[in-house]
């Protein structure tokens, strides 16, 4: 007779093995992860490498991408977190990217069309347009391009026959288009200061969004590994838009007030349809609106304190 060992045995052998083959899974993402982004250095070196303004939007899209992937480890080492903490994150994220926009785009962009020779009226004018047709870029997209909501689930032209899997990445890079785009607009600007405020202040509010991309993503069943791998894959969307605003600003000063308040428009849309939204549903609403006080004050002390 064969001694055979028992369930409880084989359970912990299995789990065992599991683990390392997680773990070595991890690995192996990580390195594909730093050899893309090595490839996408050196890319960008040998194409605009020379240009301060260049060279800070893709170090602060690159700060907030890595502060996205720090936000994915608590769900990759399977910690868990309650649904009125959940809530309580995206509430703060909401009230940094609240803060981020007044203080950090539409205060600026104002301050950059009055010094382009723009009345009070004009100024204002600029930037209340500018928002319009940030938000009404984020709606066409939200309108056209197939992702899935957290909140409201398929939307978009022939949804149901792509994966949900990447309905969720895409509805993840939606979050992270005007956040890039606005850390590029602000690197463009004659304020590096206030670009390196507002790119401390999106890193911040990116570190709990990452965490709550990863958890959103366990919720509907997907694995550990696959959820934090997606977390970090939807940072790179930053840096990727981070250059793209900051290219596109410099071939312009006058184009710098009007990307600062489409960066502001999109901002907001994704507060207002998408963040806050989200952060009711459970019923923790106290929660999250603590967390979005806080979130406001703490990048304004950032904005503030860094001026």
């Amino acid at each position: 007779m064969h001694w055979l060992p028992d369930s409880g045995v084989l359970g912990q052998r299995r789990a065992a093995a599991s683990s390392r083959l997680a773990w070595r899974r991890s690995i192996g993402f990580a390195i594909v992860l730093f050899g893309a982004a090595l490839l996408g250095w050196q890319g960008f070196e040998a194409v605009g490498g020379d240009d301060p303004r260049l060279r800070g939007a893709l170090v602060g899209g690159l700060f907030a991408a890595l502060a996205t992937g720090l936000g994915t480890l608590p769900v990759l080492l399977s910690q868990q977190f309650s649904q009125r903490t959940y809530d309580s994150m995206l509430g703060f994220g909401a009230g940094v990217m609240l803060a981020a926009s007044a203080f950090s785009l539409v205060i600026p962009a104002l301050s950059a069309a009055k010094a382009q020779g723009a009345g009070g009226w004009g100024a204002g004018t600029i930037v209340g347009i500018g928002i319009l047709l940030g938000a009404g870029l984020l709606l066409a997209i939200d309108r056209w391009v197939p992702h899935e909501h957290f909140v409201k689930g398929l939307e978009g032209p022939q949804a149901r026959s792509v994966r949900r899997v990447w309905l969720f990445v895409l509805a993840i890079a939606l979050h992270n288009l005007p956040e890039g785009l606005a850390i590029g607009v602000a690197f463009a600007g004659s304020d590096p200061v206030g670009a390196t405020a507002l790119a401390t202040g999106i890193a911040i509010q990116d570190v709990p969004e990452g965490l709550v991309v990863a958890l959103a993503l366990r919720s509907v069943g997907y694995g550990r590994l696959l959820s934090a791998g997606l977390g970090v894959l939807s940072g790179l969307v930053e840096p990727a838009m981070s250059v793209f605003g900051a290219a596109v600003i410099s071939l312009s000063v006058a184009l710098l007030p009007w990307g600062l308040a489409l960066a502001a428009g999109a901002m907001l849309f994704v507060i207002s349809h998408e963040i806050i939204p989200e952060s009711h549903r459970a019923g923790h609403e106290a929660a999250a609106t603590i967390g979005l006080m806080l979130g406001f004050v703490v990048m304004m002390l950032l904005d503030t304190a860094l001026a």
